[in-house]
């Protein structure tokens, strides 16, 4: 089949190498437009346009899909499908309508848990034991399209988000190629979703990854590890903002918020500050970090 294939950050990598390896062909990508980044905030392109530029493929970048420009050039490639890994945008229905079969989406969960843009991370900031992947026709309702298959991903006590997208995306790449085998060859067919079971995965700002140093320790350590790279969990002491690693849970008894050392008091027991980012600084060792600023007995996290 030809396909044009729809993605934008990192972990839609896999999938897009998975397919032009695939017996299927890769006549086109679209993508995010290229955003400012790092501390100089230049422009660079996605990770997949780069990965499409280097294989030769013509790059589509709307900065919304419902240009007929846009549009115009995606009918001009006849997709048969357009399979989506994290491209980032709501498709309109003209461009759902342009490929022959339709967009199969690879979505980072176990639909219809968690749709929306932050699946990993509310998988783990919920406890999940066990989340996924799976793949489905786009409709325009969010993530509601009727799927084709799931693959399931258990979740490691010590994964953070990550870790855990990582293997997804991995995992994912194989069952997005099988999903479009059984497309081509008849041997899959879209179900609907299952009706009970639906939660909601909106996007996390820097404001949620703040953290509550009142709330048990559990719920810290979740939190910090679902923000973990993005958009990084956070404190501030003394006035500055300090993005904090993942932590351990520990069985020593602190008051909530009170630093010792480099343990930091919740409202259960305290954890152990791994790496921290202090505010205009890189990385380092928490227990480096706060033997120089030598906190006072009983000095707290704000």
């Amino acid at each position: 089949m030809r396909l044009v294939f729809a993605g934008t950050p990192a972990p839609a990598v896999p999938s897009l190498e998975a397919l032009l390896a695939s017996r299927h062909q890769v006549v086109g990508v679209v993508t995010r437009p290229d955003a400012p980044a790092g501390r100089g905030r230049t422009l660079r392109p996605s990770p997949v346009r780069e990965v499409a530029e280097q294989h030769g493929l013509p790059v589509l970048t709307p900065k919304h899909p419902r240009e007929e420009d846009f549009q115009d050039a995606l009918r001009e490639l006849s997709p048969d499908v357009c399979p989506t890994v994290a491209y980032g945008a709501l498709l309109p229905r003209p461009a759902l309508d342009i490929p022959r079969i339709g967009w199969v989406n690879l979505h980072f969960s176990l639909l219809p848990a968690w749709r929306g843009a932050a699946p990993v991370q509310h998988a783990l900031l919920a406890g999940d034991e066990v989340t996924g992947a799976t793949t489905f026709l786009i409709e325009e309702g969010l993530d509601t399209g009727p799927y084709f298959g799931m693959v399931t991903e258990d979740i490691r006590p010590s994964d953070t988000s990550g870790d855990l997208l990582g293997r997804l995306s991995t995992a994912g790449a194989g069952l997005l190629v099988a999903t479009l085998d059984g497309i081509e060859d008849g041997t899959v067919q879209a179900l609907p979703q299952p009706e009970e079971g639906v939660s909601y995965a909106p996007k996390i700002s820097v404001d949620d990854a703040r953290v509550d140093w009142t709330a048990p320790a559990l719920r810290v350590d979740r939190l910090v590890r679902g923000c973990t790279p993005a958009p990084g969990a956070w404190t501030t002491f003394r006035g500055k903002r300090v993005k904090l690693g993942p932590v351990t849970l520990t069985e020593t008894q602190l008051e909530p918020r009170v630093v010792e050392g480099d343990l930091v008091g919740t409202a259960t027991t305290a954890v152990r500050l791994g790496s921290v980012r202090p505010e205009g600084k890189g990385d380092m060792a928490a227990a480096d970090w706060l033997r120089g600023l030598r906190p006072s007995p009983g000095e707290r996290f704000a």
